[in-house]
């Protein structure tokens, strides 16, 4: 697909209420975010982590929003300034959260709440299609 014809595709998805496109750009922005993440597969990396987040964080490249976005364990946030959830979620069980107490936090719902949601089949789609029908 051409850079435009993605680009076009993209713009889509930005009508959709509380959606980010992983795409290059967020790719780009998230890197050390992300690579951050990373580090936390490593038992070693998450005892160092625990005992000085901040101090660990420094060790990254990452503006100072995705830092305190981190330290605030602010996920939607992460998402926003780059972070793919699949390496947020390192973030997550470092914690010792379940991806499925993660996404109710994410989603403002409690786990028990968003677990139902999920077996009913995940959030209506009503109000949810367009930043339009919400104002």
């Amino acid at each position: 697909m051409s850079n435009a014809k993605n680009s076009a595709y993209n713009d889509a998805f930005k009508d959709i209420p509380g959606t980010v496109i992983f795409d290059a750009t967020q790719s780009r922005l998230g890197f050390h975010l992300n690579q951050f993440c990373m580090t936390l597969m490593k038992d070693a990396a998450r005892q160092e982590f625990r005992a000085d987040e901040a101090a660990y964080l420094k060790k990254f490249p990452m503006t100072e929003e995705q830092r305190q976005a981190v330290l605030d364990r602010d996920y939607n946030r992460m998402i926003a300034l780059g972070g793919n959830i699949y390496f947020l979620a390192k973030i997550g069980a470092t914690d010792g959260l379940s991806f499925q107490k993660l996404a109710s936090t994410m989603t403002g719902v409690s786990e028990e709440e968003y677990r139902a949601m999920m077996v009913a089949g995940g959030r209506s789609p009503d109000g949810n299609r367009s930043k339009s029908e919400q104002q």
